[in-house]
């Protein structure tokens, strides 16, 4: 995976949605995100897949239906205040 791209678990892990790489993994395995990138929408189903700047996100987490952009990748699972700055709220 490039310096560009994020595996779509290890990003949702970072950003603070979930909080282990391993529950983020089975989000993603069981088909409840959704990535639009470049107007085309599609579902994720591997962990792997990438995530890039720009993405929009949809899933469906603790009840509450979330939408955002990814605006940065990062490097570490921060504080949260450094997660906030990965993704922009859309809506």
């Amino acid at each position: 995976m490039s310096d560009e791209t994020c595996r779509i678990d290890v990003w949702l892990w970072r950003a603070r949605f979930f909080k282990t790489r391993t529950l983020a993994a089975k989000f993603v395995d069981e088909g409840k995100v959704r990535l639009t990138r470049a107007g085309a929408e599609s579902r994720l189903d591997k962990c792997a897949r990438p995530v890039r700047v720009g993405d929009h996100l949809v899933f469906a987490a603790a009840g509450k239906l979330t939408a955002i952009r990814v605006e940065a990748l990062g490097d570490r699972r921060g504080p949260p205040t450094e997660a906030r700055g990965l993704y922009a709220a859309l809506g």
